[in-house]
């Protein structure tokens, strides 16, 4: 059976042949399938960037807006439609560098809506300047001596800013991606998934071997529950732990606390209300 999240006729997509995209899109195609969502109803959001093509490359709605700047109009969207399964993607520098700020403030609003982050450790479009997550050392056309910044750690960020969910997979490992994918959408609150990736073109250093050498897998007798503990793993580093380092559902949403849904759950557009009652309600509370 065809996969409905793919196109009849290919796209030409402008990723570099062996790039690590690839390998991402094939397991979120999967992922959607599976999950049978309706496809009306799934919208990809993102910035600028390769990782950033990527709505450009699934069948669905989307939304492709300035770089680093991705999640705000995601967030706004599942607030319009509390209905759509809503999915941020960017790339390590669009949403931990140009976005980190909205970063930041998204965790503590905790939309219900799932990000998916392409790390390949370098600025891949704007041709291989070190990025957030580069290694100390990394010498770039820019970073003449190496870079020499401490890199920014997502998952402890995230565990501590108290994200609903925080997982980071290898994209080498289709499989398992596809099925932390799955988990994180269909997580009730903000997911964040760190997606380990190569960049085949500038970056030689982080690469397919790399990755598989420099990872390991979480046991199945691991308790994501605990976030001290998770805290403490998500510290770890070169062997870096894949799976899911976090999870728990404690916190309301984003949605759930907007006053407009508080008694009616029915997305704004399809409400049919009088204008002037609305008006004479709003005057009445001020």
């Amino acid at each position: 059976m065809a996969n409905q999240y793919d196109f009849e006729h290919k796209p030409d997509i402008a990723w570099c042949p062996g790039c690590g995209d690839f390998m991402i899109r094939k397991a979120l195609l999967s992922a959607l399938d599976e999950l049978n969502l309706e496809r009306e109803k799934v919208v990809l959001v993102s910035g600028i960037g390769q990782a950033a093509k990527m709505p450009q490359y699934v069948n669905t709605s989307f939304f492709n807006g300035l770089h680093g700047r991705g999640l705000p109009p995601a967030t706004a969207i599942k607030a319009c439609n509390p209905e759509l399964t809503v999915i941020a993607v960017g790339g390590d520098g669009d949403m931990y560098g140009e976005g980190g700020n909205h970063f930041l403030h998204v965790t503590r609003r905790n939309p219900d809506m799932t990000l998916f982050v392409h790390d390949n450790m370098v600025y891949g479009l704007t041709k291989g300047q070190g990025a957030p997550t580069s290694r100390p050392g990394m010498e770039t056309p820019v970073q003449v001596f190496g870079v020499f910044e401490k890199p920014v750690n997502p998952m402890a960020l995230a565990i501590s800013l108290d994200v609903t969910f925080v997982a980071r997979v290898f994209c080498g490992d289709i499989e398992q991606t596809k099925e932390i994918m799955k988990r994180a959408i269909r997580h009730k609150g903000f997911a964040l998934v760190d997606i380990f990736q190569p960049c085949v073109s500038f970056n030689k250093i982080n690469t397919l071997a790399w990755f598989k050498e420099n990872t390991y897998y979480l046991d199945d007798g691991w308790d994501p529950s605990d976030r001290v503990a998770s805290f403490a793993k998500a510290l770890e580093e070169e062997p870096f732990p894949l799976g899911v380092l976090y999870e728990s559902d404690h916190r309301s949403t984003f949605e759930e606390n907007l006053s407009v849904y508080k008694k009616d759950r029915t997305p704004l557009y399809r409400r049919s209300r009088d204008s002037a009652a609305v008006a004479a309600e709003i005057r009445a509370k001020v």
